[in-house]
């Protein structure tokens, strides 16, 4: 049985909350916040891990949200940076997945068996989630578990 290991992206790796006037880029449907997000980690570290794990049998995805109102063509643009964003940050990664989806779509929904594990910052999409997750404290200490 595959296991995936999962990554929100907004406040989990991409510090998109820590650029300032974030909400009012969104309510112009500006991308910059999603462009222009600092690192929550030491990518070089993760990237390292996470093609071990890979190497080791692990799937690798990432599951994401859209802004929350925006239109489908903000949506699309969101969709393109935010691919961009991983391989301007993490090149060496070969995601078996990305995944981005309109704003509060669950994310168990992408949960292939119990075994799948989500880091994620928000509590809700971690207690609903019915594999195994973490929040973002330790990623790398933990994924140093696996």
């Amino acid at each position: 049985m595959k296991i995936t290991i999962n990554f929100d992206m907004d406040g989990t790796i991409a510090d998109f909350y820590g650029v300032a006037n974030w909400l009012d880029y969104l309510l112009a449907e500006d991308t910059k916040p999603y462009r222009v997000a600092k690192p929550l980690i030491n990518l070089r570290a993760l990237a390292r891990r996470l093609n071990m794990l890979q190497r080791e049998g692990y799937e690798l995805a990432i599951i994401s949200w859209l802004s929350k109102n925006g239109s489908i063509e903000y949506n699309e643009r969101v969709t393109a940076t935010k691919r961009a964003w991983l391989a301007t940050h993490l090149p060496s990664v070969h995601w078996d997945r990305i995944t981005i989806v309109p704003y509060g779509t669950p994310k168990e929904l992408f949960c292939n068996n119990e075994f799948d594990i989500l880091f994620d910052d928000e509590k809700p999409n971690r207690e609903n989630w019915t594999g195994i997750a973490y929040g973002v404290d330790n990623i790398l200490e933990t994924l140093k578990t696996f």
